[in-house]
């Protein structure tokens, strides 16, 4: 994983969800009432946004649009998206899905690149969300890739806090959020797994990481797009952030893949750490992490 973190011995439950394994520490162990309703969020969740379930809300919207219930976290996710797509000058699009599927990430994982797609730049005219209704005005794939882990362990966090007074790490394979005590994170080398480029120490707060090593295939081929040309990002090779939300946290990690992203992160009250294709290694002015360079 991009990011992996250490923290004094604690309860502990880990599972598969949304095709990433989470692990969840706490100071006294979760019992079946929150477990069920942290399994039932992220079914929830998943039944919502999953471009890879037929029967998702996202997946009904690719094939027929029209005007659906919003799910509870539209509004936050797309607002989001707004920012982020103001601050890369449209390199994040929340209608990449049809892009990502036509480059091999599609709900079969074919990884068969079948090229280039453009995103819609008008995607803010095309897509609404309003007064309880989230509506597309001609079928289009949304994807919330950029941001969506993230909201989802912030929700996921939220249920955990309200069973356990005390001391919580939520990680979903490099999206984490920490409260109470700290906890170090050891920032995983993009092109050796078995190194660290350095550590942070995590307090009431999140940290999330993306790089092009994970979910990679083909001939260059990986999950970051530039949503202008349907092209995979070859700049940057791995991001961290950490932001008072996950949410914020892994919408930063992806924007810090374009030109933009800092000041974003500026605004957002981010901190964070990039390392380019060419090897060097950047970070935020008063970024708090160890770097071993």
């Amino acid at each position: 994983m991009p990011a992996t973190a250490s923290a004094p011995a604690r309860a502990s439950w880990r599972f598969e969800a949304i095709g990433t394994a989470w692990e969840i520490e706490s100071s006294d162990p979760l019992g079946p009432d929150a477990r069920s309703a942290i399994q039932s969020c992220i079914d929830e969740f998943d039944a919502e946004w999953s471009r890879f379930r037929a029967d998702s809300v996202v997946s009904r919207l690719a094939r027929d649009a029209g005007a659906v219930t919003a799910p509870a976290d539209a509004a936050d996710m797309l607002d989001a998206y707004a920012a982020l797509d103001d601050a890369t000058s449209g390199a994040v699009n929340p209608l990449v899905g049809a892009a990502l599927a036509s480059r091999g990430y599609d709900a079969a994982y074919s990884f068969v690149d079948g090229g280039a797609l453009v995103a819609p730049a008008d995607w803010r005219d095309r897509l609404t969300w309003a007064e309880g209704t989230l509506a597309l005005d001609e079928p289009a794939t949304i994807d919330v890739g950029a941001l969506g882990k993230g909201r989802l362990v912030d929700r996921v966090t939220g249920i955990v806090a309200s069973f356990i007074d005390g001391d919580i790490v939520v990680d979903a394979s490099g999206d984490l959020a920490v409260r109470g005590t700290g906890v170090r994170v050891g920032l995983e080398h993009p092109y050796d797994t078995r190194r660290a480029i350095g550590v942070w120490e995590v307090t009431d707060a999140a940290l999330c990481a993306s790089a092009v090593n994970r979910r990679a295939w083909g001939d260059g081929l990986h999950h970051v797009l530039d949503a202008r040309t349907g092209a995979p990002v070859r700049a940057v090779a791995a991001t961290w952030a950490v932001a008072p939300t996950a949410m914020h946290a892994d919408a930063i990690a992806t924007a810090l893949f374009f030109d933009g992203g800092e000041a974003l992160a500026a605004e957002w009250g981010a901190e964070w750490v990039r390392m380019t294709t060419d090897g060097r290694v950047e970070w935020s002015h008063g970024s708090k992490a160890e770097l071993f360079v």
